[in-house]
């Protein structure tokens, strides 16, 4: 065989700047969904800062669930069932249950900023 068959069966990458960036955000996601603590978090995202290979960064996260096998959380929409009875039967009911549902998903899908931050209606 000559050098170039001669590749070990599982060849160490060097790891890059932007894979350590990647898994420092990956990190910083599971502190914030409670998964590691601060001081845990400072230590693994020392630890990919000094990480040579790939095989040092994927240690860092392999006990944390990747964002695939997170399960979706349901997005409870109206019920347009229950809101045609109670508008047969309660209109204000209806009322506060189809506000309830609207600002239940202003919380699940903000507005960004830059439009909320328009100009003043004073403002040509």
């Amino acid at each position: 065989m000559n050098d170039s068959e001669e590749s070990p069966a599982s060849p160490v990458l060097r790891a890059s700047d932007a894979e350590r960036d990647r898994v420092e955000a990956q990190l910083q996601h599971h502190y914030a969904v409670g998964r590691l603590t601060l001081p845990e978090l400072e230590e693994r995202v020392a630890m990919a800062c000094e990480a040579r290979t790939r095989d040092q960064l994927d240690a860092l996260v392999r006990d944390l669930p990747s964002e695939v096998d997170e399960p979706a959380s349901p997005t409870p929409g109206i019920d347009s069932r229950l809101l045609i009875i109670l508008l047969c039967t309660a209109p204000p009911a209806a009322l506060v249950y189809w506000l309830i549902c609207q600002r239940a998903a202003r919380r699940r899908h903000p507005r960004p900023r830059a439009l909320e931050d328009g100009p003043e209606h004073g403002d040509p």
